[in-house]
């Protein structure tokens, strides 16, 4: 079973966010376990404070790294060698291949800053990757983590059944995802292509690789540069080209 650890001063957002659709049921079916550590629980402070001023000046709080230490070694050994994860716009961008990357780790520890950041020192003790889900800035980092173990979770072998398989979803093999369809066959004039109604499995296959390669040349080009085409599909990406020309 992976499991997933997160520091975080709001366990509510990770525990019901999670707790719907797919990752809900695979955390039912034991495939997945999400424990989310309340980080106030550690501190010191009478008053249950985690932040303080930020030496040097500046907007803002920071929070303090005493608490967030206590609720890490909390998880103690069954975490033990697992990579720490801090969201941050400041890491490196989260995407397809990191998520695969993550589903071999048999845990993760995730830690979820808020305010002006964490203290860089706790940072410094616990954090093996610093990791981003886009070149914007949440309040914290919650939304970010769930989105990882959304992501990571699809990956766990029996978590996605038949229906719902990973295979064939945008970025598994580099591209963007063919475009779906289905009843009625007509909508606002709009009809389903013929080749998904001819039962033809191979040339829908063939239809759904070439529309898979359009989709990625019109919307996202830079993706093609890394895909994994075969010749007969590198000289079709070619001809897309030559065509704007």
């Amino acid at each position: 079973m992976k499991s997933f650890y997160v520091l975080t001063l709001f366990p509510e957002m990770i525990e019901q966010t999670l707790s719907y659709s797919i990752t809900g049921r695979a955390i039912n079916d034991g495939l997945i376990n999400v424990e989310a550590v309340n980080i106030r629980d550690f501190t010191k402070d009478k008053h249950r404070h985690v932040d303080d001023y930020p030496y040097g000046g500046g907007a803002g709080m920071v929070m303090q790294p005493q608490p967030i230490y206590d609720a890490y070694k909390s998880i103690g050994e069954r975490a033990e060698g697992s990579r720490v994860l801090y969201m941050s716009p400041q890491g490196r961008t989260f995407d397809q291949s990191m998520a695969e990357e993550l589903s071999k780790e048999d845990s993760i520890v995730i830690l979820c800053g808020h305010y002006e950041g964490v203290d860089e020192r706790v940072i410094e003790e616990i954090v093996t990757d610093e990791v981003s889900i886009g070149d914007f800035v949440l309040t914290g980092g919650e939304l970010a983590a769930v989105t990882i173990i959304d992501a990571v979770s699809r990956l766990v072998p029996g978590v996605l059944n038949k229906e719902e398989s990973h295979e064939n979803e945008s970025f598994s093999d580099g591209l963007l995802e063919y475009p779906q369809y289905t009843r009625p066959p007509e909508f606002m004039g709009r009809q389903v292509p013929d080749i998904l109604l001819s039962g033809h499995h191979a040339n829908i296959d063939k239809w759904r690789r070439e529309q898979s390669i359009i989709r990625t040349y019109d919307k996202r080009p830079d993706l093609l540069e890394k895909a994994e085409l075969t010749d007969k599909e590198k000289k079709f990406v070619q001809q897309l080209k030559n065509k704007e020309r």
